[in-house]
């Protein structure tokens, strides 16, 4: 009922409009104080939310909690959702080993670290295995904000410190489910921890490639009909859809929250949908931060003044220095070790959501929950600081260690981030339990669908079961067929042939393939009919799907090449301009790519003269995922450029040839013999000299790329450069030749 324009008395407004107002009234005079003192907002945040709690009386409070605590949790959601939307799947696999080793280091060093810290202080066990987990997962979304108002989001470490969060957010979740079971049954159950962990594969898994497959192709089949309002209420419709899904198979909200965003993340609208959002989640979000700040009570500092100091401190310094060491293991450099390990100091929402579970099971303390609050906002305090200082610390650090160590971090660094070769046997491999992997899982999820929603549908009609096994094995022929038939790693599958010796290994491995079709075959039909019938109806099957083996064939590869469509959709978008429409008369678009033996590579547009030679334009190179339109004559070409000329049919010959007569004839070698390598100049008779006046060019067929200098690194150097003692110098080019120089 809509409130009357004017009334004799005053209108009684509902506590959540009060508070929400009271919320944003003390947020906002808190970040505008905070901006003027060119401090980040999220301490305002903070601060706001202290002010308005309960827990400060000299200001207006807040009446009802916890409707607080619902938007701060929508908050949440809409956070991780932009962060999805930012770090698509394909980022997030490029920081993947990195990420994973950081944040396992940390958790592990943290679990223990937390655990006998509560010994010491002689709290329960059940007490100090939750505080060993609260005290191991950052919070994503207080590194986010402070990301966002310090302004490094572009730096490289970033990446690492969201990968690492990613990782810590999945492993949080499955060391709750460890946690239920441990308080319940008050003992380990490492089959309940492993029956997870593939749950949460699994789902993971569905959700990336189901949703890849269809959420591209809507937005694109929808794409005329969108307005921003539209655009913005689907997108919001798709990401809390994941997030009931998410909640309903167990799951965190903000980890579906997350999960759509890295798959719109793969779409042309990626960009359009983060704009959008942006108000929204910072709305949210800023309510999720004063809540949190809503949670710190003055009382609860007093009297828990000396486990509050020393978590702090535990915190802190034991995230920044394991997180350290784990980004150093994973073969990351000194400097972008410290930043990732300085980011990751705080503790935030999963640590209030671990706390909570304690409290839901009582299994913990009435003052564990309190005292992880105050660790949590002090430390929400101190990460913009951190994150602020990173940089000189790290300088300083690199300058106080004793050379000879910084040194051998950075050849371990530096070997850990090289190329290293794999055997032929080893793609065979990969690709071939990728391939199962991939398509058991898929298989799987669709026998699933089928016997529980397809197979109930079914049962009232006569013959429903047949019906149903019948429609199912539609359904799964083409992936039935990828997983046993399909052609993977030919070339080097081809190679193992060659060798008679081979012959078996591979046959085994296609042989295990069609088992494991054939077996899920058997499930398949076992969920429908009794095992008699069964049977009858797998050699039905098995005949049906050899009838018809071009047909299913060529629905999979229109299925997989949606998929990959889908999937690459923001890479290729040049590729779909309407090159009619840029072609004057008779003239087109054709493309090109520049071979790594082309002499015109490292020459300039100009240099090569393709314009006055033959007739063409180069209206754009792709060099990755950058792309140059409308290049100048200054541009260069470089190996594996993709090129798109205009130009007539005889003139797109012309080129072609013109390419084909360009490439460097090549003496055959063997690969093993070029190789990247590092080497300490300590006593070689060219210290001194120039890296012209040493001849390494010359006599070793290699090319001086890398120099470390007085600890500064200098990449591609130039030939009149220096060489002194103690540089470590990276040369590439003959194997032999180079180490007997350097000898």
């Amino acid at each position: 009922m809509p409130l009357p324009l004017f009334t004799s008395t005053a209108v009684h407004l509902p506590d959540l409009i009060n508070d929400l107002g009271l919320i944003l009234v003390t947020a906002a005079i808190a970040v505008l104080v905070f901006r003027k003192l060119k401090q980040p907002l999220v301490l305002g945040y903070l601060v706001a939310g202290f002010l308005a709690s309960p827990n400060f009386n000299f200001f207006p409070t807040v009446k009802d909690i916890h409707s607080i605590e619902v938007w701060a949790e929508i908050g949440v959601i809409f956070l991780l959702f932009s962060l999805g939307l930012e770090f698509s799947f394909k980022k997030l696999l490029k920081v993947g080993g990195t990420a994973s080793v950081t944040a396992l280091t940390q958790i592990v060093t943290m679990l223990i670290l937390g655990y006998y810290v509560g010994k010491l202080m002689g709290w329960e066990n059940m007490n100090c295995i939750f505080l060993g987990v609260i005290l191991s997962i950052s919070s994503t979304t207080i590194i986010l904000k402070a990301f966002d108002e310090l302004g490094v989001k572009s730096k490289k470490f970033v990446e690492n410190v969201i990968g690492a969060l990613i990782v810590q957010d999945i492993v949080a979740i499955l060391m709750m489910v460890l946690l239920s079971t441990i308080a319940v049954s008050q003992q380990f159950s490492g089959s309940e921890l492993v029956k997870s962990l593939l749950k949460l594969f699994f789902f993971l898994s569905i959700w990336f490639i189901s949703g890849i497959f269809f959420i591209p192709t809507l937005l694109k089949k929808l794409k005329h009909l969108f307005t921003d309002e539209m655009l913005l209420i689907v997108s919001l419709a798709l990401c809390l859809a994941m997030v009931i899904f998410a909640s309903e198979v167990g799951f965190s909200p903000a980890l579906g929250a997350f999960i759509m965003g890295s798959i719109i993340a793969e779409t042309n609208e990626a960009e359009h949908i983060e704009h959008l959002v942006k108000p929204v989640k910072d709305l949210f979000g800023a309510v999720f931060f004063v809540s949190v700040g809503m949670l710190i009570n003055p009382d609860t500092l007093v009297e828990y003044a000396i486990p509050v100091m020393l978590l702090t401190l535990i915190t802190i310094f034991g995230q920044s220095i394991s997180s350290t060491i784990g980004t150093l293991i994973s073969g990351q450099p000194l400097k972008q070790s410290i930043q990732t390990g300085m980011s990751l100091s705080q503790i935030g929402e999963f640590s209030f959501i671990i706390a909570t579970l304690g409290v839901s099971l009582k299994v913990t303390s009435d003052f564990l929950y309190p005292i992880v609050v105050a660790v949590s906002a002090v430390t929400a305090f101190t990460t913009p600081f951190m994150i602020k200082f990173a940089t000189p610390t790290a300088e300083f650090i690199e300058k106080k260690l004793p050379k000879k160590w910084v040194k051998k971090i950075e050849l371990y660094s530096a070997n850990s981030q090289a190329i290293k070769t794999v055997s032929t046997w080893q793609i065979v491999i990969k690709a071939y339990l990728l391939q199962v992997v991939l398509f058991s899982i898929i298989i799987f999820a669709i026998i699933l669908i089928s016997k529980n929603f397809l197979l109930p549908l079914m049962d009232t009609f006569i013959y429903g079961n047949s019906i149903a096994a019948f429609i199912t094995l539609l359904v799964l022929a083409p992936f039935l067929w990828a997983l046993s038939l399909k052609r993977v790693a030919r070339e080097e599958v081809q190679e193992l042939l060659k060798n008679r010796k081979y012959y078996g290994p591979v046959i085994v491995l296609v042989f295990l393939r069609i088992c494991i079709a054939l077996l899920f075959i058997g499930i398949m039909l076992n969920n429908f009919f009794s095992p008699g019938i069964a049977l009858l109806a797998f050699v039905i099957s098995i005949i049906i799907i050899m009838l018809f083996p071009k047909r299913i064939n060529q629905l999979y590869h229109k299925i997989e090449d949606r998929f990959i469509t889908n999937l690459n959709e923001r890479e290729v978008k040049t590729k779909n301009i309407n090159r009619n429409n840029l072609s004057p008369w008779d003239g087109h678009m054709a493309n090109f790519t520049i071979s790594a033996e082309s002499d015109f590579t490292g020459k300039t547009l100009e240099e090569i003269k393709i314009r006055e030679t033959i007739g063409v334009n180069i209206a754009l190179i792709k060099r990755g995922e950058l792309h140059i339109y409308i290049p100048s004559k200054d541009e260069k070409l470089y190996p594996n450029d993709e090129i798109s000329i205009i130009g007539t049919d005889a003139q797109v010959k012309l080129f072609s040839d013109y390419l084909e007569e360009h490439k460097l004839k090549i003496e055959e070698i063997e690969e093993s013999i070029i190789a990247l390598q590092q080497f300490e100049l300590i006593n070689q008779w060219f210290i001194g000299k120039t890296i012209r006046e040493s001849g390494i060019r010359e006599k070793t067929n290699g090319l001086v790329v890398g120099v470390e200098h007085n600890g500064r690194r200098i990449l591609n150097p130039e030939s009149n450069l220096i060489m002194s003692k103690n540089d470590i110098i990276w040369v590439v080019g003959d194997k032999k030749k180079i180490k007997t120089f350097f000898e």
